[in-house]
């Protein structure tokens, strides 16, 4: 498999943790691709029209694109425990990741806006954004009690999203400190990002 990707990608991250955390990470190799919204790659334009990383081109032939489905691909080609689970807990699983892709989602628009010229910004759109962010990461802060021991083996792949959402908040947003008021999911994510697939996978400028 190849995984076309960019080293500070944070849906990248989501799938190289979940190829670690499956025992698939040596079977995929990495081919580094510039991808900004401002400037089309026309050679992953080809394989994902959308122009994103990751993107996925699988030894069969199949191109896959989203993270959601290169994550659940790589899931269904592993023997062991699957990190999407069955039943009402995949529902649960899902809604998680919704939830902190969502964060990312908003969290990258901040930061395509702040790399905008200073008289093109919009503080509204900007304001927007946060909210969707802070309205989240305080979701995820009532729910986070619920969640399993971040050190065991049940996490799912909303738990790997979730930590790698947080994990792109300390990177690029560490000025506003998400963890002020939400010391349960500080507690939560200090266990997460102690696992091996974590702590191989920060990111760095």
């Amino acid at each position: 498999m190849k995984l076309r990707y960019s080293p500070t990608s944070p849906y990248v991250r989501k799938v190289t943790v979940l190829g670690l955390e499956t025992g698939l990470d040596a079977k995929i190799e990495r081919l580094v691709t510039a991808s900004a919204p401002d400037k089309p790659n026309p050679e992953l334009g080809r394989e994902n029209p959308l122009n994103k990383v990751p993107c996925l081109l699988t030894d069969d032939g199949l191109v896959l694109y989203d993270s959601p489905v290169i994550c659940e691909y790589l899931d269904a080609q592993h023997s062991g425990r699957k990190l999407f689970p069955a039943g009402n807990a995949r529902w649960t699983a899902l809604r998680q990741m919704a939830l902190a892709d969502g964060i990312l989602d908003a969290a990258l628009l901040r930061r395509y806006e702040i790399l905008r010229p200073e008289n093109e910004r919009s503080n509204g759109w900007d304001k927007a954004q946060k909210l969707k962010m802070e309205q989240s990461l305080d979701a995820l802060e009532r729910e986070v009690t619920s969640f399993p021991d971040p050190a065991g083996n049940e996490i799912s792949i909303g738990h790997v999203s979730i930590g790698c959402a947080l994990g792109y908040l300390d990177f690029r947003f560490a000025h506003e400190d998400w963890r002020k008021g939400r010391p349960n999911l500080t507690k939560w994510y200090e266990g997460l990002a102690k696992r091996p697939s974590m702590a191989k996978t920060i990111p760095t400028a």
